[in-house]
């Protein structure tokens, strides 16, 4: 299993960017699949997730409202709609797939993309 995550850049405070993944194999036996961010300095934290089966998400407090994930099973893509940014959304943000999340934990068997670099301005 191979993700390839791209569309982050560098935007203006209230602007809005699209992050896409594409996965390539076989990712049927995993469960969900999530966007996590790492921000200079702090720990990594799942931002967006996304069952696989039954659409079900779920999403950070800081960004309830602003971020939504989506995905294509035919395509084996997942999406995240990054609207109303925030210089403290500023972080490389990762496309992941496992079998499943508790809170921020990975549960199970998981594959990571390589991260793609949001940089929001002031």
């Amino acid at each position: 299993v191979q993700l390839q995550a791209y569309g982050g850049g560098l935007v203006q405070a209230g602007g809005f960017l699209r992050l896409s993944c594409a996965a390539s194999g076989s990712i049927s036996s995993f469960n969900v699949m999530g966007w996590f961010r790492q921000a200079p300095g702090k720990q990594r934290e799942l931002v967006a997730s996304i069952n696989k089966k039954n659409g079900n998400t779920n999403y950070a407090e800081s960004v309830k409202g602003r971020f939504t994930i989506s995905r294509d099973n035919a395509k084996n893509m997942v999406y995240l709609q990054m609207n109303s940014l925030k210089p403290e959304d500023t972080a490389v943000y990762y496309c992941n797939v496992a079998t499943e999340y508790y809170g921020s934990y990975i549960i199970g068997t998981t594959y990571w993309g390589q991260g793609t670099l949001v940089t929001v301005s002031s």
